[in-house]
């Protein structure tokens, strides 16, 4: 297993404990820290921005192009901000799932290289 594969599951991993790690009884919606961080005023958004901003950070460490870095920095973004609207804000964060989607892309990205074996993500 190489740099980049090790380094990948692991953001993986965090993707889907901020975005999916609770399912929701009921609803079966599924939900992680990033949607309860998020409830509380004012500063949630600001909280969960801090893991998000490290699986950019780690794309770019790994060689990601300047595309992808925009790509994952616009659904950040507006993860963020959407996120600061009361209660829409809320509704929005607990489906939009910025991490999944950004290391979507980042895993995308060096399966198109070469960089890590083409395969399903542990956390799907």
């Amino acid at each position: 297993m190489n740099d980049h594969h090790t380094r990948l599951e692991r953001l993986e991993k965090m993707a889907h404990r901020m975005d999916t790690a609770i399912r929701v009884p009921i609803i079966g919606l599924r939900i992680g820290y990033d949607s309860i961080i998020g409830l509380i005023p004012g500063v949630g958004d600001i909280l969960t921005l801090a893991p998000s901003a490290w699986i950019i950070i780690e794309a770019k460490r790994m060689g990601a192009s300047p595309h992808v870095i925009g790509r994952m920095a616009a659904n950040t973004a507006t993860d963020t901000l959407v996120g600061m609207i009361p209660i829409l804000g809320d509704l929005f964060d607990a489906t939009f799932k910025s991490n999944r989607r950004n290391v979507a892309i980042l895993r995308e990205h060096l399966e198109r290289k070469g960089a890590v074996p083409a395969g399903q993500p542990q956390y799907a």
